[in-house]
């Protein structure tokens, strides 16, 4: 792949489950992929025993930084607030601490020029959104987001590491997690692993509202006078019976011009002929520009 040697990092969620690593390394391997290095995220093990416990299995797995055979480092990754490991993730506080150890992580890693498989299969479910959120902005398009199927009956035989490698037929699947890496067709959206949770929030905010307004006046400026008339009386919430009343036309009249700017909707929107719009989607979309061009203008 264009950018990157053959070998991969494989970063995985995990607490009391060591299988979900090795499950997940093993079917990368399987599919050839080619893993130099694996990195466990996890809480506190003296919070939590069965992480603890859990981590010790694992190590085990690697023996001289080998596994199965192959050069294969496994290095932990505790989620930290200044020297102190989290033991848990139970407020706004942990989750702004777990949101800069992981954005940092996968920052650091991209910027060494690795290629990325991140399972967010174990572990808390926060530090797997977390990760999926940080895969968002530094994920590149060689990257992939993984989470894991493993069939009711054999989780329950494998659990707590009970098993660690399942064989084929057990049926454990790892499953892409189709995602949209914002951050490499923006790059400048990768500052925001620099902020806060709610300063992120903000400014991808900010973002969705440029590129909406600039969808908004794509369309208006392709618009005649009595064609964005129509647009304005349909954006303030007005049915078409109301807006033809309003302008002094015909029903009839107002459906053809709203053909005509649902068609340049689907234009700026990039949307396929058979997106289902209407005057609902008017308002949505154009009432909140409307509103808003009227604050900036006063």
């Amino acid at each position: 792949m264009a950018g990157f040697t053959t070998s991969s990092t494989l970063v995985a969620t995990m607490a009391g489950g060591p299988q979900v690593v090795t499950f997940a390394l093993d079917e990368l391997l399987r599919r050839g992929e080619v893993i130099e290095e694996v990195i466990v995220v996890h809480l506190s093990p003296q919070a939590d025993p069965p992480t603890g416990q859990a981590l010790i299995k694992l190590a085990a797995e690697f023996p001289d930084d080998h596994y199965a055979g192959r050069p294969c480092r496994l290095r932990f990754f505790p989620i930290r607030k200044g020297a102190q490991k989290l033991d848990d993730i139970r407020d706004d506080a942990a989750v702004s601490v777990a949101w800069s150890s992981v954005y940092g992580l996968i920052a650091s890693l991209k910027a060494e020029g690795r290629r990325l498989h991140v399972c967010i299969a174990g572990g808390r479910r926060v530090l797997a959104l977390v990760a999926l959120s940080a895969a968002l902005l530094h994920f590149d398009h060689d990257d992939r987001l993984w989470h894991m199927y493993t069939p009711a009956e054999f989780l329950e035989r494998a659990r707590d590491g009970k098993i660690m490698h399942a064989r084929p037929e057990d049926g454990v699947r790892l499953l892409q997690v189709p995602i949209v890496a914002w951050g490499a067709y923006f790059p400048a959206l990768r500052a925001l692993a620099q902020t806060t949770p709610p300063e992120v929030v903000a400014a991808q905010t900010r973002w969705l509202d440029n590129v909406e307004r600039a969808r908004c006046r794509a369309v208006i400026e392709r618009l005649t006078p009595r064609q964005l008339e129509t647009l304005r009386a349909l954006a303030a919430g007005q049915s078409p019976q109301e807006a033809a009343e309003t302008l002094c036309v015909t029903v009839k009249t107002i459906h053809a011009h709203k053909t005509v700017i649902l068609q340049e909707c689907r234009n700026a929107w990039e949307l396929t002929p058979e997106a289902r719009l209407d005057y609902h989607f008017l308002r949505d979309k154009f009432g909140r520009y409307f509103a808003m061009m009227q604050e900036s203008d006063s």
